[in-house]
């Protein structure tokens, strides 16, 4: 049996296939393929291409073997691109010609296939490559000659002969099918062609340890091997170099291949592409930008190409933290590297006219008001500890430590500046309430959200997937593994966020609009889809689902102790139960989860959630969902939650903890293992993407705090040992009452051998019948331990279905449902693509921003009538100037098609600043007020209307004429939603 295992990136990449190496440099240069000096060869395709440039083999060999060629590489690849089918987020991106013309391609590399294969035909893939070769042998992408090609079949599928994953043997039908199809049509096309079906599946025969992580996504020992054979396909010999020179090309390599990934996947593309590029120069600001990492790209060729001419005394730039990966992200500045010919950054004025003060950690307890019985403390900030600064979320591990996700690069790394966002793992040695310790585990750029499993660590770096783990005990991440890729990185102020390991084995989060996620897996078709909502992907199994859709900007997962499930909306604040609409008599659907509101909503932007479980603060907080709120109220707000039937509804009983201090931004809370709850604050200023330009020199880049909010009089939890201990241990702290507990014991058991584990968890739930609340519960706990272990148990799902416990029978229709859908009873996985209209309309209609700016001259009318839209997304105004008359009857109509509340205040000329502030200043009562403050210059106001709401204002025009504002006074909204009543005489 083959098992899955992850090498360290620190393993000498070259020693033991030296054997195969003498072999193959034995050969003569007689490849199948020229290359010219200055080729300029792009790697365009599936998911095969693209994760090629993560260990940079490929370039690597071809590279030494083709010294003194000054050979240009840019990967063009894209998880879930087909021939003819590469989607993409914003039109202004470019399709595949745009990219191929501004690497200016001698020669491309296609790798396709495997997407295409699920829809078992290959003589219309045939069709289609062929179609793709001739229009591209029209093109001049390097200005002189048609492009050279090289067609590469997909990768055979390994079979891992593990219970998680398909064995491959239908895929594999398909794939040399589509092979063969492939091997004609370059026949025709009198192209080379390289079969790395058959190659692989020699591969997998002969070598002992697996090449792929999944089946069909190839390891870095797959990916090494891969490159050689191409380069002997290709060259017609493997290059005869030392060993530590070979280290030396790959890291010069990884280095300028982090460069080129920051260029051609930009992240927060959204601002570089789409809508929010017309806000504020941001379109300005980033080309320059993308001028920067290209010149930035360029002068990491003449490196490689001087290592791979035999020149000892190049040597890339290293860092004793994190050699291997770091060189490929390229995270510190590069000081090995003469940059001086980048193009300087666009210089960015702060359009935010207010002063900025910052309190100190401890000075802003002062304004903080909490609820009665509790106290806050300072737990760690960025005074002592300045890698948290810009904390986005915060968790616990199994050890009680506190993780940090610091993001201080937000909303994106800036070319030339060192990358400083992180995981960080902060510790009370002393038990006295306060970090005493720090210790960076990995350097990750935006890291938008992490879950812990399996011994290591799930991070979202938009837009992959990556699994990462400490080895050696030093706290320090060894291994890095691209998971899964393809979430897209479109806007990182909507990526995906606030991961969670649910009871079902599947790791949940969220994500926004402007994405378009297409990611791969060893089941079926890519999973293209373009609404924004709750997603899941099981880390064991490499499947992947879309859940149900929560627009506009969603944000924040959670769990009850029994399995019900939550979600909130970021910009509307609203928060949903999300349901299993699906009683069982019928076979179980993609679509089955549907989602009801769970509160009335009063605040809004909410970054997260959580449901309150700890033993140390009074019982009337047990159960509690906390909204954690950043603009106008911001704090936490509390609701008790009622169960009826299977549906829960939160009824708002408080506040837990607000402030005066404007830069206060609470972004997640933890309980930690003392029964405190932690809570992060992201402490700035400036937080949103539409009011200010991405580099406004005003957004804060050094601030960061963690708070410890404790019941007074009360004592603190004692901490329970779980990282370690032995399985039977942790199943008997299955029945602990506090949730984060029994979900440490479970993200523990996740890196537990399922053997071990099930045989055990089957003894301790003998002890247990379904009859009574507690003993249904901890019998639920262990049916979710067999899902997240992916193993069924027939016997203790009927069990529970038939309890007395509502709550736990609903918990096992959950569990049968997934069971279902994967297959467990029916001898076989299923996959679906989920609903996703792709269609060009319905894409256009979620990316295009919509008209805006209209004047509307009604001062000749007898009542000047008019309707003000909102834009949705834009935070604007459809209408940017009314003429009316003095003294003429006005009626305006406020249509608010947006996602995010609005109102329309039609103010004195001159006075919009200062009504835009005292807004503002309102603070927590902002909501109470509707962001409507006693000012003097305000003449007329709707309401705040959220989504899909109407006021109308009637009112006559003002006798002296001028022009006078009318703005939208939601904090942070009234600097560009503003418009002109220009009264004329």
């Amino acid at each position: 049996m083959k098992l899955i295992h992850l090498k360290l990136r620190s393993r000498l990449f070259w020693g033991f296939c030296m054997p195969l190496m003498a072999v193959m440099a034995a050969c003569s240069p007689s490849g199948k393929f020229e290359f010219k000096k200055g080729d300029r060869i792009a790697l365009v395709g599936n998911a095969l291409a693209e994760r090629m440039q993560y260990d940079g083999f490929l370039e690597t060999y071809l590279q030494a073997a083709q010294p003194g060629k000054e050979l240009v590489f840019r990967n063009l690849g894209f998880t879930g691109d087909r021939v003819m089918h590469r989607p993409r987020a914003h039109k202004a991106y470019g399709d595949a010609n745009t990219h191929l013309t501004r690497v200016q391609a001698s020669v491309i590399f296609a790798f396709f296939g495997y997407n295409e294969s699920y829809d078992n035909d290959p003589a219309k893939f045939s069709k289609e490559l062929s179609d793709w070769i001739d229009s591209t042998r029209l093109q001049k992408y390097d200005g002189k000659n048609e492009p050279r090609m090289v067609l590469f079949s997909p990768i055979a599928h390994e079979d891992l002969e593990s219970p998680n994953l398909p064995d491959g043997k239908e895929n594999n039908k398909r794939l040399e099918a589509y092979t063969r199809a492939m091997e004609e049509t370059a026949k025709a096309k009198d192209l080379v062609f390289v079969d790395l079906f058959a190659a692989t599946q020699k591969m997998y025969a002969s070598e002992k340890a697996p090449l792929t992580i999944n089946g069909v996504h190839l390891n870095e020992d797959g990916n090494r091997l891969v490159a050689r054979f191409i380069t002997e396909q290709l060259a017609g010999v493997v290059p005869r170099t030392e060993e530590a020179d070979l280290n030396r090309l790959r890291q010069a390599v990884l280095n300028k291949n982090g460069n080129w990934f920051n260029r051609y996947r930009a992240t927060d593309g959204n601002d570089v592409w789409g809508g929010r590029s017309e806000l504020h120069g941001n379109y300005e600001t980033l080309q320059r930008e993308l001028q920067m990492l290209d010149t930035m790209t360029a002068n990491r060729d003449k490196r490689i190409w001087a290592i791979a001419g035999g020149n000892k005394d190049v040597h890339p730039v290293t860092d004793d933290e994190e050699p291997f990966w770091g060189a490929w992200e390229a995270w510190a500045v590069d000081t090995a590297m003469d940059d001086s010919n980048v193009p300087q950054p666009v210089k960015v004025e702060s359009n935010f006219k207010k002063d900025v003060v910052y309190l100190s950690g401890e000075e802003a307890i002062s304004k903080m008001h909490v609820a009665p019985g509790l106290e806050v403390n300072l737990f760690a900030s960025e005074e002592k500890f300045p890698e948290i600064a810009n904390p986005v979320t915060v968790k616990r591990d199994t050890k009680g430590r506190l993780w940090v996700a610091a993001w201080e690069s937000y909303p994106k790394r800036e070319p030339l500046k060192e990358m400083k966002d992180r995981l960080v793992i902060l510790s009370d040695t002393d038990k006295d309430g306060k970090a005493d310790k720090s210790v960076t585990f990995a350097r990750v750029h935006n890291p938008t959200g992490f879950e812990f499993w399996n011994n290591g660590v799930i991070v979202i770096s938009a837009p992959n997937i990556l699994y990462l783990k400490d080895t050696d005990g030093d706290d320090k991440a060894d291994v890095r593994m691209v998971l899964l890729g393809g979430i897209d990185a479109a806007d990182t102020h909507h990526a995906a966020n606030n991961l969670f390991f649910g009871p079902d084995g599947y790791i949940y989060y969220q994500r926004g609009v402007f994405m378009v996620c297409n990611v791969e897996t060893p089941w079926g078709p890519s999973q293209e889809n373009h609404q924004p909502g709750l997603f899941r992907f099981n880390p064991r199994t490499y499947q992947f689902d879309f859940v149900v859709e929560n627009s506009p900007n969603a944000h924040g997962i959670s769990f009850d102790k029994w399995g019900y499930q939550f979600v909130t909306d970021g910009t509307t604040g609203r928060a949903y139960q999300v349901y299993l609409d699906n009683d069982g008599t019928r076979a179980p659907d993609a679509k089955d989860f549907k989602t009801r509101r769970l509160l009335k909503q009063t605040v809004r932007p909410v970054p997260a959630h959580q449901v309150l479980s700890s033993q140390h603060f009074p019982a009337e907080y047990d159960n509690n969902f906390l909204i954690y709120n950043v603009i106008g109220f911001q704090g936490m707000k509390r609701y008790k939650l009622a169960y009826d039937s299977g549906k829960v509804w939160g009824e708002e009983i408080g506040d837990m903890l607000y402030s005066d201090d404007p830069n206060f931004r609470p972004t997640s809370g933890v309980v930690g293992e003392d029964g405190a709850l932690y809570i992060s604050d992201w402490q700035n200023p400036l937080i949103g993407h539409m009011q200010h330009n991405i580099r406004d020199p005003k957004r804060d880049h050094v601030h960061g705090r963690i708070y410890r909010i404790t019941a007074k009089g009360r004592p603190l939890s004692e901490p329970v040992a779980i990282a370690g201990q032995p399985v039977e241990k942790l199943l008997d702290l299955l029945k602990h009452p506090v949730n984060e507990v029994r979900h440490q014991v479970q993200i523990e058991l996740s890196g537990r051998e399922t053997k071990e584990v099930m045989a055990k968890a089957k003894e301790w739930a003998a002890q247990y019948k379904a009859d009574t609340e507690e003993g249904a519960h901890a019998l639920l706990e262990i049916l979710w331990l067999h899902q997240r272990h992916n193993v069924a148990n027939k016997e203790l799902l009927a069990q529970l279905q038939s309890s007395p416990i509502e709550n736990a029978v609903r918990a096992a229709d959950r569990v049968a449902w997934f069971w279902k859908y994967q297959g467990k009873d029916i001898g076989g996985h299923a996959q679906h693509q989920h609903g996703a209209d792709t269609s060009s309309a319905a894409v256009a209609a979620v990316h295009n921003p919509g008209p805006s700016g209209k004047r509307v001259d009604v001062s000749n009318k007898s009542e000047a009538e008019v309707i003000i839209g909102t834009i949705p997304e834009r935070m604007l105004f459809d209408t940017k100037e009314i003429i009316v008359k003095a003294g003429q009857q006005v009626k305006l109509t406020l249509k608010n098609v947006d996602f995010m509340p609005h109102n329309l205040v039609v103010v004195m000329p001159g006075t919009a600043d200062e009504v835009a502030q005292a807004a503002i200043d309102l603070g927590s009562e902002g909501f109470k007020k509707k962001f409507l403050p006693d000012n003097k210059n305000i003449l007329h106001a709707t309401g705040l209307l959220n989504n899909n709401e109407t006021q109308s204002l009637a009112f006559k025009a003002p006798s002296q004429p001028g022009d006078y504002t009318f703005l939208c006074t939601f904090p942070g909204h009234g600097q560009l939603m503003r418009g002109t009543l220009k009264v004329i005489k």
